[in-house]
């Protein structure tokens, strides 16, 4: 019987262990409660106070998940599995084609379970000055470190090296905006499809 992409995400959640399910399931609901929220009443005019109550949990519960009210719309449940179906990417493709293999695996799957949540959120992001601010250092501390460290572990160099570093950031770049050209678009483009393209111009060698 054939199984859809958000099947197949759903599925690689239920790998991890039970104590990360559990988290990412409440993380996800406390999310989901700030989102309609910021959506019905404005990112600046809703409180921590208004979304606890909403997801029905203390204040300092909703900062046991997230340290700020940026974060709960700047952090996502995806990392987890994107590191696993990056190292489960063919052993020999190199790091550009593994990333792209895995992007497109990932898109696919997020875009068909979870493709309102992530256009609210990109538009939160884009919109928002204080989410505009913080999003770069969200993005230097936890998607370019994490991408690093895959890119180390396939090419054999340190994830520190001058050579990682600037494919991490093209990569990121490119991806970035692919994410923002579908957002500019209202969600009406296809993510996956400009995700990929952006990153076979890359693969390309960004030819002019």
């Amino acid at each position: 019987m054939s199984t859809s992409p958000a099947d197949s995400l759903d599925r690689s959640f239920e790998r991890l262990p039970l104590r990360e399910r559990k988290k990412l399931k409440t993380r996800r609901a406390i999310q989901d409660h700030a989102l309609r929220l910021f959506v019905e009443q404005g990112y600046d005019a809703t409180t921590v106070e208004q979304i606890a109550a909403a997801a029905e949990i203390s204040p300092s519960t909703f900062f046991r998940y997230f340290p700020s009210k940026e974060e709960c719309v700047l952090t996502d449940e995806y990392d987890p599995i994107m590191a696993d179906v990056f190292r489960a990417q063919p052993p020999e493709l190199g790091a550009l084609d593994a990333l792209r293999g895995m992007f497109h695996e990932m898109m696919t799957s997020m875009y068909a379970r979870d493709k309102e949540q992530i256009l609210t959120r990109t538009k939160l992001v884009f919109s928002v000055p204080a989410l505009r601010a913080r999003s770069f250092d969200f993005m230097q501390q936890e998607s370019l470190t994490m991408f690093a460290e895959l890119v180390a572990e396939r090419s054999g160099k340190p994830a520190d090296d001058t050579q990682v570093r600037a494919f991490t950031w093209a990569t990121t770049a490119v991806l970035e905006a692919a994410i923002f050209t579908w957002t500019e678009s209202d969600g009406a483009l296809d993510l996956p499809r400009l995700v990929d393209e952006a990153m076979a111009f890359l693969a390309a060698g960004c030819p002019l």
